[in-house]
């Protein structure tokens, strides 16, 4: 692919700068953005993304700096300006109403009307052609809420689309989706570039951005620090880039585990979604439960935490049974289950980072929660053991990156001496630095003498991980192995369906 006229960008961002009081968020970046293009944009976890996204989407504007659409200077570019002129975000949380059809929600805003009654046939025409447009082929009568969260952001996609998006800014599209689900994302970003659209890309999947990309911009701490052709370059090399220095992260000489039990389930059973499910996890072993994305993996620890009853099986914690449905009985067992949610259930947006960190060590009542230099206090050794990093001294949770957010949300729970541990997906949508970090503490915990049960859709994931692995299709268990019994490979092959030869 050769170099593009700077003159033919649809965006381009000139100098921009943009500084949170006193932390610089982005540092004199400059970008061009071109049709028919997926440029993508990677950095770690506080490198400048999501600032670059709002400012794009005219969510925040520049301190310095100014951006160009279609030739156009905007100096205070609003969202519906940024709509108007065709630059549209798909965020990671889904932007539909999840009550509403396919097609209302494709048509929001733009319903034909005839006085106050809405012309429901144009409407459904328009919004069929906007899918067949993309090659989508889900039904327009379909519920929002009932579509997988690949299909939602299919519908989100055709929407802007068909508002006249040129410009789409995809927020890490295939996290939390299964190898299918992905491939099918991956096919729809490509018919948007063949068809002129300007995609920008922002993912934490380097194999995937180097497998889809045309170009890649990698920021770090605000500032671009390269910009190239996909084909020029390899994971290695960005990984580099990313962090400015090769991050390794290898498994490591792990004693042998205790004999002592300290996670047992036996039998575990609840509809058609888990049948007779059993494993036994040893004091200083991690076990992990591997399926593709959303085979029963969440509804497992959704029944372990206490969250739901099941409707048989039996738990038990270091020996002692565990009664199912009551969470307060399994915290008192000292089980801690660390959400793959962590926007929805693990942490509290609105409350800073040091609340958080103490919500599961300390009951905080009305005194305490104004005793900010005692919390700041309590909250320092859990900052510094889960290399939490923020910008400012100590925001809202929620005004961190997604690899710090995690981290948070395991010092919240770890940093409680737990005798067992259930992990789900704890590196879904974090950097390769946060990665790595992440597995550094899971491979404590284990040294530590916990029990972790880890459930995951990542076999490198598994193999870096585990010390055994549990398949599971169809909520049933099909296979367990070893880790030194099987390759990456195989291990894929068996969750996917196939057997090993």
């Amino acid at each position: 692919m050769a170099d593009p006229d700077p003159a033919a960008a649809v965006v381009r961002v000139r100098g921009i700068t943009k500084r949170f009081g006193g932390a610089t968020a982005l540092d004199d970046v400059s970008l061009d953005f071109y049709p028919g293009e997926i440029h993508a944009v990677m950095g770690m976890n506080g490198a400048g993304k999501s600032t670059l996204v709002q400012l794009l989407s005219g969510a925040l504007n520049p301190d310095v700096g100014h951006l160009e659409v279609g030739g156009q200077a905007q100096s205070h570019l609003t969202a519906r300006r940024a709509r108007r002129l065709g630059v549209a975000t798909v965020p990671q949380r889904r932007e539909l109403v999840m009550s509403l059809t396919v097609a209302e929600n494709i048509m929001l805003g733009d319903l034909p009307s005839r006085g106050s009654l809405v012309r429901w046939k144009p409407a459904r025409r328009a919004a069929r052609a906007a899918l067949d447009a993309l090659g989508i082929g889900i039904d327009i009568d379909a519920l929002a809420g009932e579509l997988t969260v690949a299909e939602q952001t299919m519908v989100e996609v055709a929407r802007e689309v068909r508002r006249g998006g040129r410009v789409l800014i995809l927020d890490e599209p295939t996290a939390c989706l299964g190898a299918e689900a992905a491939a099918q994302i991956r096919d729809l970003v490509c018919r948007l570039r063949d068809g002129g659209v300007s995609v920008v890309f922002i993912s934490h999947h380097i194999a995937e951005v180097l497998g889809l990309a045309d170009r890649i911009t990698v920021l770090r701490d605000g500032v671009v620090v390269w910009t190239g052709l996909a084909k020029e370059t390899d994971v290695g090399d960005v990984v580099r880039t990313l962090v400015g220095r090769d991050v390794v992260s290898r498994r490591p000489q792990r004693a042998g585990a205790a004999p002592q039990v300290g996670l047992s389930v036996r039998r575990l059973g609840h509809g058609r979604h888990i049948d007779d499910f059993t494993v036994e996890v040893r004091r200083g072993e991690v076990v992990a439960v591997l399926g593709p994305a959303g085979d029963a993996q969440s509804r497992l620890f959704d029944l372990l935490s206490g969250r739901r009853r099941p409707d048989r099986g039996r738990l038990e914690v270091d020996g002692a049974a565990v009664p199912f449905g009551r969470v307060s009985r399994s915290l008192a067992s000292g089980l801690r289950c660390v959400t793959g949610d962590r926007r929805r259930l693990g942490l509290i947006p609105d409350l800073s980072v040091d609340e958080n960190l103490l919500l599961a060590r300390d009951r905080l009542d009305g005194r305490l929660l104004h005793r900010w230099k005692l919390l700041a206090r309590r909250a320092a050794p859990l900052r510094t053991d889960y290399r939490v990093v923020s910008l400012a001294a100590n925001p809202p949770v929620g005004l961190l990156s997604g690899g710090n957010q995690q981290k948070v949300l395991l010092a919240k729970w770890l940093g409680t001496a737990p005798v067992a541990c259930l992990l789900e997906d704890p590196t879904n949508g974090v950097d390769v630095a946060a990665m790595a970090d992440i597995h550094t503490l899971v491979d404590a915990l284990a040294a530590g003498g916990v029990a972790v049960l880890l459930a995951s859709s990542s076999a490198e994931e598994v193999m870096r991980l585990a010390d055994r692995v549990v398949v599971v299709r169809d909520g049933r268990m099909i296979a367990e192995y070893g880790i030194g019994s099987i390759t990456r490979d195989e291990l894929v092959a068996v969750a996917l369906g196939g057997a090993l030869s």
